[in-house]
């Protein structure tokens, strides 16, 4: 299924970049490489590879400006490169569109696993979720409310801009309010794909979702972390 996909690897780095072309060519996979970021988006919306590899440090623009500017235009999976250990880059990342990340030093099997994993969810033609809800359908807690039609969120009558991504992660946790979401069944009904134990977009979408909620990210109230199994909504805390 994933033979010759083509991945368009954006890295500066000549020496990583032939070590990754080489590996990932072994797998089946056909890989072209760009170093500059201001080149990559043209070559990104003009090639439309079937997933890209792009490096956080690149000269010319950085990976979060590149995938800002072609997530208009691509909607293939970008899986980002960071050797930068600060949790807000990788949040940075996801925000501007970033599918995942995986940290420098790169290892070749994880790296394999993630590709393979976001080529999974994105040619799943029909997610596995709930049967959609009328479009009026909302859902209200206290000064909370949610408009699953419109991707809508208020808290005390003022929006709450958020993301795709982020809206689908706090509906879902919304509309199992007062119940634990396991990691597995979040990654099962998002993205039709099981948990794998290493991506972490979940966790840190989650730190992003407390932050724009104004709730503590070590001491929740609103969207809980129940350790060892996953996340609660707090219904009454809003």
């Amino acid at each position: 299924m994933m033979t010759h996909k083509r991945i368009l690897l954006v890295e500066d780095d000549r020496r990583l970049g032939k070590l990754i072309r080489s590996y990932l060519a072994k797998q089946g996979f056909d890989v072209s490489i760009e170093r500059r970021g201001d080149a990559a988006p043209a070559r990104i919306v003009g090639e439309m590879p079937d997933l890209v590899i792009l490096d956080l440090l690149l000269p010319g623009l950085n990976g979060l400006t590149v995938c800002q500017h072609v997530r208009s235009e691509y909607d293939g999976p970008i899986l980002m490169l960071t050797a930068l250990e600060d949790d807000m880059d990788q949040v940075a990342g996801l925000e501007m569109g970033a599918d995942d990340y995986v940290k420098k030093p790169v290892e070749p099997r994880v790296l394999l696993a993630r590709i393979r994993a976001l080529l999974r969810r994105f040619e799943k033609i029909t997610p596995a979720k709930e049967p959609v809800s009328e479009p009026t359908d909302e859902l209200v807690f206290g000064r909370l409310t949610i408009n699953r039609a419109s991707q809508r969120v208020e808290l005390n009558k003022k929006p709450v801009e958020l993301t795709t991504n982020e809206f689908n992660l706090f509906c879902l946790l919304a509309e199992n309010a007062g119940r634990v979401m396991e990691r597995g069944t979040i990654y099962q009904v998002l993205r039709g794909i099981d948990y794998d134990g290493l991506d972490r977009s979940v966790d840190l979408t989650i730190s992003h979702l407390r932050r724009k909620f104004e709730d503590n990210n070590r001491r929740p109230t609103r969207i809980k972390t129940v350790w060892g199994q996953g996340y609660l909504f707090a219904q009454d805390a809003w």
